[in-house]
Parts: structure tokens; sequence; C-alpha cells
């Protein structure tokens, strides 16, 4: 595990504030790092095996892997005050006002920290859910929320898209649908997939500066038997040991 340590650079007009990684333990990681962040409440679903099957693929490439399965961790996804140990505006709570300030002077709350460490050791972020309401399921629309904070993913001095300050790490997002894939299309009833992951893809990864490649969809694993589903996993295990050679969708221009 990590701590934010947080360091200033003066001169004669301002202080920054940054984030850096210091280890409490003295362990030796593997070159790199990925963090998967699980939303899906039962274990045994087929969008958890997808999550299961990133986990064992990074590992047989040497990589250090990073879980947070909110669900099971029971993670909390309301901002509130309570994502701060001290506030500067007792009498006025605005959140975006209180993320930079907690930034800045080291007091977010221990469960908004380390995911916070987490994210920040991380050279590839894959979000994994299914796709409920043509959107991310609450708990995880909830870590964005809390963990891309004001003040620490951007605003406050950073810059977003090309000038983001993670531009050094790629994300996806891997996710299941209800619904099959003919329904998704041009023609589709549910409008193309691209529109609706858009929000997520360019309006949370790349925002904040990351490269994001194309989304791992597996339409309808309910709709499949035991071994299409067999087949569907298989094929995200190539993905991932693959990744580093997909076309990103997004990628700031000068990278």
């Amino acid at each position: 595990m990590f701590s934010i340590q947080r360091y200033y650079e003066s001169d004669s007009k301002k202080v920054t504030a940054y984030a850096r990684l210091q280890p409490k333990h003295n362990y030796i990681y593997p070159m790199k790092n990925v963090l998967i962040v699980h939303a899906h409440p039962e274990p045994k679903s087929f969008c958890s095996a997808l999550k299961d099957m990133a986990q064992k693929s990074f590992e047989e490439m040497g990589w250090h892997v990073y879980v947070s399965d909110l669900y099971d961790m029971g993670f909390q996804p309301v901002g509130s005050a309570e994502d701060f140990t001290r506030r500067e505006d007792e009498n006025y709570f605005k959140y975006q006002k209180e993320q930079v300030n907690a930034f800045q002077h080291g007091l977010f709350s221990s469960d908004v920290k380390e995911e916070m460490d987490k994210f920040l050791q991380a050279d590839v972020i894959v979000f994994n859910f299914p796709l409920w309401w043509f959107g991310l399921p609450a708990i995880l629309k909830g870590w964005v929320d809390r963990v891309f904070a004001m003040g620490f993913a951007y605003g406050a001095g950073k810059g977003v898209y090309d000038n983001g300050s993670f531009k050094e790490k790629t994300a996806w997002i891997s996710c299941t649908t209800g619904g099959p894939e003919m329904a998704y299309g041009p023609d589709g009833k549910n409008g193309e997939l691209s529109t609706i992951l858009y929000p997520i893809e360019h309006g949370m990864l790349h925002f904040v500066g990351m490269t994001v490649l194309p989304a791992f969809v597996s339409f309808a694993p309910v709709r499949k038997n035991d071994e299409e589903r067999q087949a569907e996993l298989m094929r995200y295990a190539d993905f991932v040991k693959n990744h580093a050679a997909l076309r990103p969708i997004y990628k700031a221009d000068n990278q």
C-alpha cells in the first residue's frame, strides 16, 4: 500500500501542490501496475469473471494488479463532507472547493486517499462493470466523483484532455450488456455504443488526460451458453495481453 505525500515547489508567484507516492514498505514491485475498478454485486457473475480473467492475464504478464472490488469493499459512493477530515468552510459546503483544500492540505478521508494511492501507482486503469441504464452503476460513478477529485485529478492549476495530469496512464472499459450486439448498432434501438460510452471514455477517462483504448464489450452473456461465454473470456485474455498494440480512441496530441 502507498500513501500520498504532498510537497511544494515555490517561486515568487505561487505554491503548487503535488502528489507523490512514498512506499510504506520496501517491497519491490514489477515494472508495470494495473488498477481494475470492478462494480458488480455478484462474484459469480460473468462480469466478475471478466475481472478475474483480466487479473489472471495481467499477472501472467508479470504485472502487479490492484483490484478495487467496490461492492465487496462496501465502497461509499456518495460524495459528502465525510470525504474530508477537516473542512475549509464549516458554514457552507461546496464539494469541489473542499476537494481542492483537502488535496492541498492532506485532508481526504482514508478510503478516498487509499483509492487515490492505487490510482497514482497504476500504469493502466480498467473500469469493469455491467452497463446499467446506459451508464455506470451508481457505485462506480460515485468512485469517480470522490476519487477524481478537483485538485487531485483536474482543476486548481491542472489541465484537462490533452493537457491533463495523467497523460502517462492508459485506460479502457470492460463491460457487459443485457441486450444483443445488434441493439447497439447504427440501426439498433439502443443507439450506437460509442455514443453511450462517450461520457465515460471522453468525459471521465480522457478528461483527466489518460489515453483511452477501445472498450471490450461482451454483449448479452446471459443469452450465451457456457462454451460461448468461455470463448468470450479467452477473447478478453487476448485483448489484455495485446492491449499495447491497440489504436487509442483518445490520446493527447503531444503523446
